[in-house]
């Protein structure tokens, strides 16, 4: 019985030609074979899989070909290709960077490079997984990259390329590998199972594509699983079901039920797939995925970026042709703020479900929402009422209503009233009175001031009529100064807008408790209405709370936030016979102690005694 050798090794590359997707790297290193411009390291930058050690065996082989090829490929017939191929050649070394990364490993290659090769031209050091190695291995190492012998090649290859300290990628000609396309993989692929005499489906391979994420190495592996388990029939079914997939059906049939707007479906299918053992992250990634290739199947220049088979294109074009783009943008903004907290949340389930709900809404939102601006556009552009046009006032207005409409420009309400419909202030002579006809259908509009600019009059341009100043708000000095005129105490009348219930004494002590309630409430809410209501108060025999306030500014705040704290009293005492008024009294003979010389006065005049104590110690009043 024949040992089995899996795919990627039986078919790995052996000349620069049957490399798969990376023809930018194999004719670069062609070119610099059949010039002599070898550089003294290479350095091939990339992800797995995508032919990296592959490419420096074949580099390696080729330099040291006796009897290369026009077409800059090695011969494989002369005693050096026959050794590699042998795994007995003495000139090419292979080093795994992963299992030898110390200084003494970099040391003993050292010493093996100061040997010339007895046989051949090069001698070809290949270290796999480079950014392994250790600080002081790259420190031992630099000298001997920087200036090798002549006959001394370094091909470096790695993943991981910012791992590597930067004075050893100076040193180096640094080669990066792309990902392969999945169009390279399922044509490499199909070539494989034509050989293995493998019948395998198109829509198969270009799964097995897709799941290798870029790696051929990935994709081979696949394959041979795919082999063993379906033998040589290699069917979509069959790789769906071995590969645990997520099937394109199952976002064809959602994005169905979603377009039908068929809640229930939709339900139903995320509890078939959660059933099948899939994840619900993702199932989330996947609708975003398909969202995205429909939108790219809206525009014939874009879906080329659609990475799939013939079959399944035709499938997301019959189905982007029913899908609106304001809806595919609108699920894919639900789908990504679902992703995002999706981590965070406690019911991951319901989590996807709300999202699946919202979306099932879209058409009916959109619908609307083009509705109403359809309606609001038809009212806008509804003709005008007539106006009089013996009026200024209603001329203006169906002006007003014409310029919303579009039927008139804007410009011609920026204009003065040519009739003196509208005096300016800068006129000598007072201003006539108008006699306005009153219209049924229009509404007077007060005509607006003209706009000026503080640019000198042009003589060739119409000066325009002086701006009305405005005017100045009252200082606190004033509202003082007018509330001193009146009499000392102020007080804020009940308006009896409504019948009291019967009268019912108020239970003082739960008004204290709710009083304070109020007022803790109001200090995490709005402290300059905390600081309004935490003063003095006293209920009367009638009912009648009164607040002591200390100035008129408070009172004409009181009076804005008396009804809602009124009402707010009656429901929590259940007592709507009680009433709410506030006082301002001024106590004119009270002096306010500002400074230290004030204060020390104030108890001088109670304690005598301070002043002989001053005197005595010599103390000082600015304390």
């Amino acid at each position: 019985m024949e040992n089995f050798v899996v795919s990627a090794r039986k078919y790995r590359p052996a000349t620069f030609d049957s490399v798969v997707g990376q023809h930018h790297i194999t004719n670069t290193l062609k070119n610099a074979i059949s010039s002599n411009h070898l550089a003294q390291a290479f350095l091939f930058c990339g992800p797995r899989g995508v032919g990296k050690t592959t490419c420096a065996r074949i580099l390696a082989k080729t330099i040291n070909c006796e009897n290369i090829t026009p077409e800059t490929e090695a011969c494989n017939e002369c005693e050096s290709c026959r050794s590699f191929n042998s795994s007995s050649s003495f000139n090419i070394h292979e080093l795994d960077a992963a299992s030898n990364n110390s200084v003494e490993d970099i040391r003993n290659l050292v010493e093996q490079v100061r040997y010339a090769p007895q046989s051949g031209k090069y001698k070809i050091y290949i270290i796999d997984e480079v950014h392994m190695l250790s600080n002081q291995a790259f420190n031992a190492f630099l000298k001997t990259l920087e200036e090798p012998p002549a006959y001394a090649i370094f091909i470096l290859a790695t993943t991981e390329r910012h791992k590597i300290i930067p004075t050893i990628l100076s040193r180096c000609q640094i080669f990066d590998f792309n990902r392969i396309r999945v169009e390279d993989m399922v044509r490499h692929l199909g070539s494989i199972a034509q050989k293995e005499s493998i019948q395998a489906e198109p829509d198969a391979l270009h799964l097995i594509s897709q799941k290798a994420d870029g790696a051929l190495r990935d994709a081979l592996s696949i394959f041979d699983q795919m082999v063993t388990f379906s033998g040589s029939n290699v069917t979509y079914k069959a790789t769906v079901e071995n590969l645990h997939i997520l099937d394109y059906d199952y976002y064809f049939r959602l994005t169905d039920y979603l377009l039908a707007q068929n809640l229930a479906g939709v339900l139903l299918l995320f509890d078939e797939i959660l059933k099948n053992g899939f994840d619900a992250h993702n199932f989330l990634a996947g609708i975003g995925e398909h969202f995205r290739s429909l939108l790219v199947c809206k525009d014939a220049a874009t879906i080329q970026l659609l990475e799939v088979s013939d079959n399944i294109k035709v499938k997301y074009g019959e189905q982007a042709a029913n899908a609106s783009v304001s809806f595919l943008l609108s699920g894919l903004n639900l789908v990504s703020t679902c992703d995002m907290h999706y981590k965070s949340s406690k019911n991951q389930r319901l989590h996807v479900e709300l999202c699946l709900m919202k979306m099932a809404h879209l058409n009916a939102a959109l619908s609307f929402a083009v509705e109403g601006a359809e309606s609001k556009k038809a009212k806008v552009a509804a003709p005008a009422p007539a106006s009089t046009p013996s009026t200024g006032a209603n001329v203006q207005s169906s002006a007003l209503q014409q310029a919303v409409a579009g039927t008139v420009p804007s410009a011609v309400l920026q204009q003065p009233q040519q009739q003196g419909n509208v005096p300016s202030e800068g006129l000598q002579q007072p201003p006539k009175p108008q006699q306005v006809t009153p219209d049924a259908h229009i509404a007077p509009v007060q005509p607006q001031p003209p706009v000026l600019t503080a640019a000198t009059p042009d003589k060739n341009r119409p000066a325009l009529p002086p701006q009305k100043k405005l005017s100045k708000l009252p200082s606190l000095k004033t509202i003082q100064s007018e509330a001193a005129a009146a009499p000392e105490t102020a007080t804020v009348v009940e308006e009896e807008t409504d019948n009291y219930g019967a009268f019912v004494p108020v239970d003082e002590a739960r008004l204290k408790t709710i009083w304070h309630a109020i007022l803790r409430r109001k200090k995490a809410e709005n402290m300059m209405e905390y600081t309004l209501l935490n003063r003095n108060y006293h209920i009367s025999d009638d009912n009648e709370l009164t607040l002591h306030l200390e100035n008129h500014v408070m009172l004409a705040q009181f009076t804005t936030l008396r009804p809602i704290l009124l009402s707010e009293l009656r429901k929590e005492l259940g007592n709507k016979s009680i009433k709410l008024k506030a006082e301002v009294i001024e106590l004119q003979d009270e002096n306010k102690l500002y400074t230290s010389q004030d204060k020390f006065n104030y108890l001088a005049d109670k304690f005598p005694v301070l002043v002989d104590l001053k005197q005595r110690l010599g103390l000082d009043t600015d304390f």
